[in-house]
């Protein structure tokens, strides 16, 4: 088995379950298992600040917005870069912390880049790849950029740079459209 750790799952158009349309996945972990993941792409109106007054009487040192992680329920998460205070390392450079403390440290050191979660995707044994093999899912890998730096609308961009090939069979890129939707 392949391991997705590491890797963006890409909603197609075709994959419509509201929990995942249009979402960008960062793939946690995988194994045989199954997969965890957070989606990067769905930030909530809830400042990071305004979560962490329900769960804490700590003072907050960390702006922005709480996303969406999935559609299992979870306690705050947290995707960021200091080592000593992650429970996963999915990739290079990028770690993932779920235990309070971790959770408290980042939050009292505020130290860019980071992001906060709440809930996560699951995927039992063999599911991702089932649901990958039926066409759901585009794989790219994830880069620091994608994770912490994207701005405007980080499914579109992504979809567009896979490649053509991948998506639209031996149709010439310059005439895929940039949302099928358009065609």
């Amino acid at each position: 088995m392949l391991s997705l750790q590491g890797q963006l799952l890409i909603a197609k158009d075709e994959l419509v379950d509201p929990s995942f349309a249009q979402s960008v996945v960062l793939v946690l972990e995988h194994n045989a298992q199954g997969a965890l993941g957070v989606i990067l792409n769905r930030p909530t109106d809830m400042s990071i600040a305004q979560a962490w007054q329900q769960v804490s009487d700590q003072p907050c040192h960390s702006s922005g917005m709480v996303h969406m992680g999935g559609p299992c329920e979870g306690p705050l998460m947290v995707l960021h870069v200091h080592e000593d205070h992650a429970q996963i390392h999915p990739m290079p450079g990028v770690f993932f912390a779920t235990d309070q403390m971790d959770v408290e440290w980042l939050i009292e050191h505020s130290a860019a880049p980071i992001k906060f979660f709440v809930g996560y995707a699951g995927w039992g044994e063999g599911q991702l790849e089932t649901e990958i093999a039926q066409g759901g899912w585009d794989t790219l890998p994830a880069s620091i950029d994608h994770i912490f730096h994207n701005t405007g609308d980080l499914w579109q961009t992504l979809t567009q740079m896979v490649l053509p090939s991948q998506r639209h069979g031996d149709l010439p890129a310059k005439l895929v459209p940039k949302h099928p939707s358009n065609n």
